[in-house]
């Protein structure tokens, strides 16, 4: 397994090496400069990417894990918003040690929580990294979101990122090959395909890990917009955020958002342990959308919208579950895009995937995935104005 201080090291070198830029280079839409993202990690290049359409939808991404660094979509009166949380440069995404973050990631190879960071795989316990509250999240403290993907764009609209997996990154079995593809579509959807293949029985569960600000102002908490979830139950979790194995209503408690209201209604409800363990919202809802071993992406899964700006996002999968997280442990103390110091419960994370420890929960969908066999994933975001 590839260490969390060679990779840092590594990283150290590479960033001495980043230049930054003159000022003088060509901007976003969302006033991101692409030099600022030019440089080299771990010997791979990295750069900046940028998809759009006719219908005023860009979407910025690096292939330093795979991220999406800004989205712009129109407003209700016209005006393009950067509707997610993130960085203006390579240096600040790079410093694991200094200013981690999943903001846009590609998350693998296991997205959420895995208990105790211990899998059994072919019979045999494998002990996986412990990088959060005893449990190893989102693949361990060196997982995909700090690895460099290979890109290729094929056009003005698709970007394809592939990552080779060795046996034993972060102690998983089994040498993966994952694919993302990111496409823009003039309905102004963001697309979003995962694929991967292994050559030994290990475990997948892929995700983004974009925090969606709909408000066109991430200077203050994002708790107006409004959320939906189409789901009728959810796995809660104990103090450590681990899911308990059982699955319950969401009628009854402030996790019922069948109905859709402002997330400021409910996130402070103290009184309900599930969000004072969470200090907030950061659990999975089990998907309506998904039945009998198979989601319908097709149907919205979960919408989130912003009164303010009319920007409203709906979110499709073919996954069983969405984790819900309103960055609860955001405190303001890392300056952000246009050095804008993200506050607490500034944003929503809407992150397709399996349930959280599904590995250890029999009862769960499983993740396993086999040689010969092709794990494929769908979700898609499409915005639009009310």
């Amino acid at each position: 397994m590839k260490k969390l201080t060679n990779l840092v090291l590594s990283m150290g070198v590479a960033m001495a090496l980043f230049t930054a830029c003159s000022g003088n280079g060509q901007l976003t839409v969302s006033g991101l400069n692409p030099a600022n993202f030019d440089t080299v990690i771990n010997n791979k290049p990295v750069k900046l990417y940028t998809l759009s359409n006719d219908n005023g939808m860009e979407v910025c991404i690096t292939n330093f894990g795979g991220r999406i660094v800004s989205l712009c979509v129109p407003d209700k009166n016209g005006n393009p918003t950067d509707v997610v949380l993130g960085f203006d440069n390579i240096r600040q995404y790079a410093d694991s040690a200094h200013t981690p973050s999943d903001f846009g990631a590609a998350i693998g190879r296991y997205a959420n929580r895995i208990n105790k960071g211990q899998i059994v795989v072919g019979g045999k316990k494998i002990q996986l990294p412990r990088n959060n509250f005893g449990h190893c999240l989102h693949g361990g403290p060196s997982g995909w979101q700090y690895q460099v993907y290979d890109a290729t764009q094929l056009n003005d609209t698709t970007l394809n990122l592939t990552l080779v997996s060795p046996d034993g990154d972060n102690n998983f079995p089994g040498t993966v090959t994952a694919k993302v593809t990111y496409t823009v579509k003039s309905d102004n959807t963001l697309d979003i395909q995962y694929e991967a293949t292994t050559d030994k029985e290990t475990v997948i569960n892929m995700t983004n890990h974009s925090y969606f600000n709909l408000t066109g102002d991430m200077t203050k908490p994002g708790t107006n917009m409004v959320l939906y979830i189409n789901a009728e139950n959810y796995t809660p979790a104990d103090s450590t955020f681990m899911t308990t194995g059982a699955i319950k209503p969401v009628y009854g408690t402030p996790l019922n958002f069948n109905k859709r209201h402002p997330l400021y209604e409910t996130i402070g409800d103290t009184s309900f342990d599930q969000i004072k363990n969470a200090h907030g919202y950061d659990h999975n809802w089990c998907l309506n959308t998904y039945t009998n071993g198979k989601g319908n992406d097709r149907i919205v899964a979960a919408s989130l919208y912003a009164p303010n700006t009319g920007i409203c996002l709906e979110m499709f999968t073919t996954e069983p579950g969405v984790q819900v997280y309103t960055g609860n442990f955001l405190d303001g103390t890392v300056a952000g895009k246009h050095g804008i110091r993200y506050p607490k419960q500034a944003s929503v994370c809407l992150e397709s995937q399996k349930y959280p420890d599904s590995p250890n929960k029999k009862n769960f969908p499983s993740p396993y995935l086999k040689p010969g066999e092709k794990y494929t994933s769908h979700t898609a975001y499409r915005f639009s104005v009310k």
